[in-house]
């Protein structure tokens, strides 16, 4: 008796899961460089906070220090974008580190007998600080293939706020047992593994011009091609616009208003570490989660930082004021990782450490004049209207910005 052949049916295997970046050794050793570069770079203020406790360092030389500091980050920020366009990535993250390593030693010669010495080796280490920053982001891309970045950035951002959370702490434990020379010596040994220990990267080198223009020139061919893109420009502008708003007030008012209407300090420390805990969760998220329109998604979350000034306008209970610093921090996150994400994706990639070099100059350059523009604002209307408007910054800036038709997926592909 005939029978039927049996059905075969076809079931298409969804194709493999790329390996996590944890296991790659390429990434690991560039985010080791990158954690020691900001443990750091956020230890260097809290050591040289402990220098004025035990009176080697007046307040106003800390001030001029921190100052200094600045100004070399700013200055070497276009440079190290230009320079790691040009010439390898690899090779300004180096010699970044090496000149913020020698400068750790010269702030501690310096320290009780020559201020000047101590300026100038804060705006070197301010510098080594800067240049290294757009050589990193654009060595992620080199590193890490495509499908993997999103996952990379959120590590990368992880270990940001780690060594935010850690960073002071530590300080403070070690100046109970070591002195401010090793404890300086210790920010050099840092820089130092921020130097050596990143590889080479091995995917999407840029080829090196034949002729290398002046300066300026290759850096307004950076902003050439930031102006091709314009979600780019658009939440480059409302980024700036909750910093140098929204993050400066936060930053000036929250002290205020802890010792004041609250009259505790623990306020302040809760808040700030409620940041850093919502940023963490934030991190952690975005490291598998891929909405479908991430920019709307990424300036959702930038916006969120308006609950962070609003929740200090009116006489709340504090438990409100730390729920709204997590979501602060949640949202920034959401908003960091695809940034960096999109940018290493739709840029050039000869031309990539230059915009990032536009992204750092205007986001954390403006901060610090916010932050001399908001404290006299404070005095002169009240924190509550300065708050409040500042508020409104942060929620319309990103909404603004989220109308332009490439802004919903940070790309002008549909």
């Amino acid at each position: 008796m005939p029978t039927s052949p049996p059905v075969v049916t076809l079931t298409k295997t969804p194709p493999p899961r790329p390996p996590s970046v944890l296991r790659d050794t390429a990434f690991l050793r560039l985010w080791t460089g990158t954690t020691a570069s900001g443990l750091a770079t956020w230890a260097l203020p809290f050591v040289l906070g402990l220098a004025v406790l035990d009176r080697t360092l007046s307040p106003t030389g800390l001030g001029l220090l921190l100052a200094a500091r600045t100004a070399g980050f700013l200055l070497a920020v276009p440079v190290g974008g230009v320079l790691a366009d040009r010439h390898s990535r690899r090779g300004v993250v180096l010699w970044s580190g090496l000149a913020a390593a020698g400068a750790a030693p010269l702030i501690a010669v310096g320290l009780g007998t020559s201020l000047p010495l101590m300026c100038v080796a804060a705006g070197v280490a301010g510098a080594g600080q800067g240049a290294c920053r757009p050589a990193f982001q654009a060595l992620t891309a080199e590193v890490v293939d495509a499908d993997r970045r999103q996952q990379a950035n959120a590590a990368m951002t992880l270990s940001v706020r780690v060594t935010t959370l850690t960073g002071p702490a530590l300080t403070a434990l070690l100046g109970t047992v070591l002195d401010i020379w090793a404890l300086l010596v210790g920010i050099a040994l840092l820089w130092l593994v921020a130097a050596f220990v990143p590889g080479a990267g091995t995917r999407g080198t840029p080829a090196a011009p034949r002729q290398h223009s002046a300066f300026f020139a290759e850096f307004a061919d950076g902003i050439r091609e930031a102006r091709r893109h314009p979600w780019f420009l658009t939440t480059l502008g409302a980024l700036t616009a909750v910093i140098a708003t929204g993050y400066s007030a936060t930053g000036v008012a929250l002290p205020l208003v802890s010792r004041d209407r609250y009259e505790t300090g623990v306020l302040l420390a809760a808040a700030t570490t409620a940041y850093t805990a919502g940023a963490l969760g934030g991190a952690l998220l975005m490291a598998r989660w891929r909405p479908r329109a991430q920019g709307w998604a990424a300036l959702a979350g930038l916006a969120a930082y308006g609950f962070a000034p609003l929740s200090l306008v009116f006489p709340v209970h504090p438990v409100v004021v730390v729920a709204a610093y997590v979501v602060a921090g949640f949202g920034i996150e959401l908003f960091n990782v695809p940034w960096f994400t999109a940018t290493q994706r739709e840029v050039a990639p000869d031309r990539l450490a230059r915009v990032t070099s536009l992204d750092f100059m205007l986001s954390y350059g403006l901060a610090p004049l916010g932050l001399v523009l908001i404290a006299p604002a404070i005095d002169t209307f009240g924190p509550r209207p300065v708050l409040a408007c500042c508020a409104l910054v942060c929620f319309l800036a990103p909404a603004l910005a989220a109308l332009v038709p490439s802004a919903r997926r940070f790309s002008a592909v549909r």
